[in-house]
């Protein structure tokens, strides 16, 4: 069998922010809403499948149980669609196919529960074909967040916004009177319903079985441990699990003689900058507990084996809970940064468990937590990156010590290696964010040191002595650290702010030299679309470089920095070299017009949004929401000298090539193909990637010297527009280099993959292994 040409290595997503919206199946796989898709999560490995179907939010994800406590294959989802999908497992795989979407109910069950905003749970029985309301039931003031049926024991637990949970028991009524003693007995009150069934009536009480009373904060969540099968008949384990935007979870259950409903374990978190749970969920045998947060994050504990009571925090898998607008590997291909319009720059890396083979990707720094929404960035060297948001300024951040000591321990990398660079002189050990401040701010060595009494004074001197920041403390991890670490002590600190656009960041480049960065911000006017250029060394700047009339798109440096390349939003692209860049006395870098496309001479007819080199410095690709990808050049055999009046001419070398949508994002791969061919990636605003092989031609007739040779399926592709694509600066797979053979080594067999990562409108970071040898 062909081995695959695109195979999904890792998919970085969070849960929507919504109850409900995750179910733990019985097969072990975790379904959760990610944006419009579901996602199929395995807590031990990765993200197996994305099932994408709606064309909105999916706000509720639930496996349908089987009687016999089987593996679940049936899954169904709801979204802001107005469309229930009903999901088939095939051939017992993972994976699965819409079967039905249509607005139709669930699968049936005889009693309904719902919750309103009115402080009732409604009671639907379902007679003669037709669901009737037969009863309210009331005691919660405030709204109902969740409600839940246990499946042995008829008992409902209901939570609400009033902080309480309340079980209640549904039992059949006995007919027969009762006799004295039995009217004496306190009993508690019931609410009784009859129900009719071929003119046979039967009658149904439900009774309050208990008040629980432990959160203080809104309870979103309840859910009874599965039932399991013992002896032929299903056992039904009565503990229950709520979640609270207090930021815990609490597992009750009853005691043994009393049956009073006690609280058996609490786990979350104490301070922090979360904001608590929307909902929980039990694996099937009750050894793990699972929480999602108001930001999609996913919190996981595990049972201790052996010690009955102890709950450890376990590695899960996070994500964007927003557009993920930008990303880019760091220089030696081992991490990638993104960042997104969830405010946020996050930082995943390969991890390989000590009981498996293969690596699973994670998030093991967070170092931006921003107050504006993120748009671009640009790695310079390997421990410091340039960020743009939605303002005026860009910022400088440089990786701490103590982010690269635990990257050393968690990737593998000798610590000795990774401080030898030039990136990490001077480092501080953390980074900590002032209550009242957007800029990182640096934590040494000495600022960890506890203050006495008498340093700290007893009174508040200034304002923001009142509100302390969220302070650093330092970690020494061998795993990927949980959410609440990820917010408080992974952030890098801020070196440099950069001022000089009048409106918000759109894009950023560096180049390979590390001594250049390139800056465009929102235009509407000639006079906001200059680039910007940077020196990466006094972070002052250097140039300012007009000639668009409106936004700046995208840009990119050539690989060997000779020329950096603008596409716009005018539908023109423009292209810079740099002035005799060996000269020694040459300080500052200083670039000039090299040639550029006007409006009477462009070949695209609308935005341009994507642009990158050939690895060879060659060629350069322009894509457009003309559908129209191009390749420009030969830029290389140029050597004419630039004039106003007579700048040089570079034309399409590539027949004009219409991919059929819009195209969003385009990148080279920097691995040439056999037969000095060119492979290239091309996003989709629907949010599929097509992969091209380009040959140059003489006479490119009928797009002859393009060759498609792949492209994501439903399941791998993006449910919203690709927004940027970035390859792996080196051949092989991030975590895959044998430790015997020496760090970022590659086998044989390794060396013919190569990996693609892509940043979706979806909320979600997506990386593909690529067969080279397929191609």
């Amino acid at each position: 069998m062909a081995a695959p040409i695109i195979e999904t290595c890792h998919v970085a997503c969070c849960a929507n922010r919504t109850p409900n919206v995750l179910s733990w199946g019985r097969g072990g796989l975790i379904a959760y809403g990610t944006c419009n898709s579901v996602a199929l999560y395995d807590p031990q490995k990765c993200v197996v499948a994305v099932l994408n179907g709606h064309t909105g939010r999916v706000n509720t994800v639930q496996w349908v149980h089987r009687e016999d406590c089987g593996e679940e294959t049936h899954l169904v989802s709801g979204g802001s669609d107005s469309l229930l999908i009903v999901w088939e497992a095939q051939d017992g795989k993972v994976c699965f196919k819409a079967i039905r979407s249509r607005n139709s109910p669930h699968t049936i069950f005889p009693i309904l529960a719902c919750g309103g905003d009115d402080c009732r749970i409604h009671l639907y029985a379902q007679c003669n074909g037709q669901f009737r309301k037969v009863l309210s039931l009331q005691g919660h003031e405030d709204w109902i967040r969740g409600v839940e049926w246990a499946y042995g024991d008829l008992l409902l637990a209901s939570c609400a916004q009033d902080c309480l949970i309340r079980v209640w028991r549904l039992v059949a009524k006995s007919r027969t009177k009762r006799n004295a003693q039995e009217e004496r007995t306190i009993r508690m009150s019931e609410d009784v319903f009859t129900l009719t069934q071929n003119d046979a009536s039967s009658a149904f009480a439900v009774t309050l079985e208990s008040v629980l009373a432990g959160h203080e904060n809104k309870v979103y969540g309840v859910h009874w441990q599965p039932p399991v099968i013992k002896g032929g008949d299903q056992h039904q384990s009565l503990s229950l699990l709520s979640a609270s935007m207090d930021k815990t979870m609490i597992l009750w259950a009853q005691e043994e003689g009393s049956g009073v409903w006690v609280e058996q374990v609490r786990v979350g978190e104490v301070g922090g900058n979360t904001l608590g749970f929307y909902g929980c969920q039990m694996s099937p045998d009750g050894s793990m507990i699972l929480a999602h947060a108001f930001h999609g994050a996913l919190h996981l504990w595990t049972q201790s084996h052996g010690k009955e009571g102890e709950w450890s925090p376990g590695v899960v898998i996070s994500g964007h809970f927003n557009a993920v607008q930008d990303l880019s590997w760091d220089p030696e291909g081992e991490f990638i940064l993104s960042v997104g319009s969830d405010q946020t720059t996050r930082l995943l890396t390969p991890w390989k468990r000590m009981d498996q083979t293969q690596p699973t990707w994670h998030e093991i720094s967070r170092p931006q937590i921003h107050g504006y929404d993120m748009q671009c960035l640009a790695m310079v060297g390997r421990f410091q990156y340039v960020s743009g948001a939605d303002e005026k300024v860009l910022r400088v951040f440089r990786a701490p010590r103590n982010f690269v000591e635990n990257f050393a321990n968690i990737s593998g990398t000798p610590l000795a290696k990774l401080l030898a660079s030039s990136d990490t002189v001077d480092q501080p050990e953390g980074a900590s964010t002032p209550a009242l401040g957007l800029s990182n701010k640096a934590v040494f060595q000495g600022d960890l040191t506890p203050k006495t009494n008498e340093e700290e004074g007893t009174g508040f001197n200034s304002v923001s002595d009142q509100y302390q920041e969220s302070y650093f403390h330092p970690l020494t991890l061998n795993e990927p650290p949980p959410e609440d670490h990820l917010l408080q002590n992974t952030l890098w600190p801020e070196v440099q702010k950069l001022y000089g656009h009048g409106f918000e960041m759109f894009c950023l480049a560096s180049d390979s030299g590390r001594t250049v960065v390139a800056s465009a911000c929102k235009a509407s006017k000639a006079e906001h679309a200059a680039v910007l250029l940077w020196s990466s060394t006094s972070w002052r700047q250097l140039q300012a470089l007009p000639c668009h009339s409106l936004t700046v798109t995208q840009m990119a440096f050539s690989p060997n920095g000779l020329f950096l390349l603008a596409v716009s939003r005018d539908r023109t692209w423009s292209l810079w070299k740099r002035d005799d860049p060996l000269s020694p006395e040459l300080l500052k870098p200083h670039f000039s017009l090299y040639t550029s496309t006007r409006k009477d001479t462009a070949v695209h007819t609308r935005i341009i949004w994507s642009c990158d080199w050939s690895a060879d410095n060659k060629y350069f690709v322009t894509s457009s929401r003309d559908k129209k990808v191009i390749v420009w050049g030969d830029c290389s055999s140029s050597e004419a000298i630039v004039t106003p009046d007579e700048p040089p001419v570079i034309r399409p070398c590539s027949s004009i090539i219409d991919v059929g949508d819009s195209a969003t994002a385009v990148s080279f791969c920097p691995i040439l193909c056999p037969g000095n061919s060119y492979l290239l990636a091309v996003g989709l605003e629907s949010g599929q990637v097509l992969l091209y092989k380009w040959e140059l031609s003489e006479e490119p007739a009928g797009a002859s010297d393009w060759t498609r040779y792949g492209e994501t399926d439903s399941s791998q592709s993006h449910s919203l527009t690709v927004k940027r694509l970035r390859w792996r600066p080196r051949a092989g797979r991030a975590g895959q280099g044998g430790e015997e053979e020496g760090e970022g080594s590659i086998t044989a067999a390794d060396s013919s993959w190569v990996q693609l990562a892509s940043a979706g409108a979806d909320h979600s970071v997506k990386i593909f292994n690529i067969n080279r040898l397929a191609v």
